[in-house]
C-alpha cells in the first residue's frame, strides 16, 4: 500500500484490523478502530481479536474468519458483535463489521476487518436526517420569503403605479386649476404690444402668481401682475379673489393707489385671522396715444418695473417704499407715471426671477443688479423678445429657481407694422 493510502487508512473514521488467519490475532489497527475498542492502538496489535467481544459471539466471529478467508476479496462478509469490557452496569458496544481477505506477497493470508460503532453510526444517521430535515425547512423558509418578497414587490410595485397615477391627477388639476387663473388672451392696448409668460416651479402645486390685462375703455386699459403669499389650493383662492376683486376695483375707480387699497379692504378682511394671506401687486393703467402710451401705476411691496428705451438705457421705475397688500389695515403704496415712446419697453416680474440662487456662491441672482446687466446686455427690444430672454433666463437657472415666476411686458412699436401681441 502507498504512502497516502496508508494515511487515508490510519485516519479512516470507520475501525480497521488486519488478522492473521492462522492465529487469529491483530497486526494492524487504525485510530478508529482503538476509539471504538477503548484501547490504544500498540494494545491492539497481537491481541486476539476473539477477546476484543464478548463470549457468545467467539464461534460467529470464527466462522466469519473462516468465511472471509476462504470467499473472493469483492464478496465482504458481514455480522454483527457487541465488544467485551462494557463499564459494570452499561451496556456492551454494539458494533457492525464486514470483513475481507487478502493475501500478501509472502503468501500469507490475512483478514481485514471494518468496525462501525452502531451508537456513532446512529448518531451520524441522525445528525445527517436532521441536516437533511433543516436544509428542507431551510430551503421552505426561503420559498415562502421569497413569495413573501415576491408579493410584496408586487404590491409595491402596484403602490407605486398607484402613486404615479395619483400624481398625475394631482398634476393635471393643478395644471387645469393654474390655467383659470391666468387670462387665456391678453387684450393688448391699440398700437401696442404685450407679452407675458408664466414659469412654474412645480408641476405639482397650484402658484400664487398672476397677471392680467383687459380695457377699461376705448382709451384705457387696466393690467396688474403679483404674487400670493403660499402655494396650493389657499393660495389659488387668495389668487382668484384677488385677480376679480382688482377687475372690480378699476371699474368704479381706475386711480391705481385707490385700486390697491380696495384690494387691501378685501384681503386683510378676508385672511387676518390663523391663516393670514397677502400678496405683492403692480396695478397700472395704460392709456396709447399716436405714438406713445401713458403708464400710471401703483406698487404695492412688488418688485420695480423695469424700462428699457429705445436706446437702450435700462432704468427701474421707482415704486419704493409700497407695502404688503393685505398684511395691515392701513398700508402706504407708492406710485409713478411714465411715458412710452416708439421702441421703449416695460417690463414686469415677480420675484421667483430676482431671488433665483445662482453661481458656486449660491446667492439671489439679483443680488448684485445682474437682472439691469442681463436686460442691458441685450441693447433695444420688444415686449416679445424681453419675455423671450428672460424665459430663456429661467430656464438656465435649473434647480436654482425656487418659486414661480410671472412676466408682463408692454411696448410701443417703432412702427404701426410691429404691433403685436404676445401669448
Amino acid at each position: 500500500m502507498t504512502a497516502s493510502a496508508a494515511e487515508l487508512l490510519a485516519t479512516a473514521p470507520c475501525g480497521v484490523f488486519s488478522i492473521d488467519v492462522d492465529s487469529g490475532r491483530i497486526l494492524y489497527a487504525n485510530a478508529a478502530a482503538a476509539r471504538i475498542t477503548a484501547r490504544s492502538r500498540d494494545t491492539l496489535v497481537g491481541v486476539a481479536v476473539a477477546d476484543l467481544f464478548t463470549a457468545e459471539f467467539g464461534p460467529v466471529l470464527t466462522d466469519l474468519i473462516v468465511a472471509a478467508s476462504t470467499s473472493d476479496y469483492d464478496s465482504p462478509i458481514a455480522a454483527s458483535a457487541h465488544l467485551d469490557g462494557a463499564p459494570e452496569g452499561a451496556s456492551p458496544t454494539a458494533v457492525s463489521m464486514l470483513a475481507n481477505s487478502l493475501r500478501a506477497e509472502s503468501g500469507a493470508l490475512t483478514v481485514t476487518m471494518t468496525l462501525h460503532n452502531e451508537t456513532e453510526r446512529r448518531v451520524r444517521e441522525k445528525d445527517l436526517v436532521d441536516a437533511r430535515r433543516n436544509a428542507e425547512a431551510a430551503q421552505d423558509d426561503a420559498e415562502a420569503a421569497l413569495d413573501r418578497s415576491q408579493h410584496a414587490l408586487g404590491a409595491s410595485e402596484q403602490a407605486r403605479k398607484q402613486a404615479e397615477a395619483e400624481k398625475t391627477q394631482v398634476q393635471i388639476l393643478a395644471s387645469t386649476l393654474q390655467r383659470t387663473l391666468l387670462p387665456p388672451i391678453l387684450s393688448a392696448p391699440h398700437g401696442m404690444n404685450v407679452a407675458a409668460h408664466y414659469h412654474p416651479v412645480s408641476i405639482d402645486e397650484v402658484g400664487g402668481d398672476f397677471y392680467d390685462v383687459f380695457p377699461l375703455d376705448t382709451n384705457t386699459w387696466g393690467f396688474f401682475l403679483g404674487d400670493v403669499s403660499g402655494k396650493g389650493a389657499g393660495a389659488a383662492a387668495v389668487t382668484s379673489l384677488t385677480r376679480y376683486t382688482l377687475r372690480a376695483a378699476a371699474v368704479f375707480d381706475r386711480n391705481p393707489i385707490s385700486v390697491l387699497e380696495n384690494l387691501n379692504t378685501v384681503l386683510h378682511h378676508e385672511f387676518h385671522g390663523d391663516d393670514p394671506r397677502f400678496c405683492t401687486v403692480v396695478f397700472g393703467t395704460i392709456t396709447p396715444g399716436p405714438d406713445s402710451a401713458v403708464v400710471d401705476l401703483a406698487s404695492g411691496g412688488h418688485p420695480p418695473a423695469l424700462l428699457v428705451t429705445r436706446d437702450a438705457e435700462v432704468e427701474y421705475v421707482n415704486t419704493a417704499g409700497g407695502q404688503l397688500v393685505g398684511a395691515l389695515s392701513e398700508p402706504h403704496f407708492a406710485s409713478a407715471s411714465v411715458t412710452l415712446r416708439a421702441g421703449d419697453v416695460m417690463a414686469f416680474y415677480t420675484d421667483g426671477l430676482t431671488e433665483a440662487i445662482v453661481g458656486p456662491g449660491r446667492t439671489r441672482f439679483d443680488d448684485d443688479g445682474s437682472l439691469e446687466s442681463f436686460v442691458t446686455e441685450r441693447g433695444p427690444t420688444t415686449a416679445a423678445k424681453i419675455v423671450d430672454d428672460l424665459t430663456a433666463l429661467l430656464a438656465s437657472f435649473g434647480d436654482g429657481l425656487q418659486d414661480d415666476v410671472a412676466l408682463l411686458a408692454f411696448g410701443v412699436p417703432s412702427t404701426v407694422t410691429d404691433a403685436s401681441t404676445g401669448p
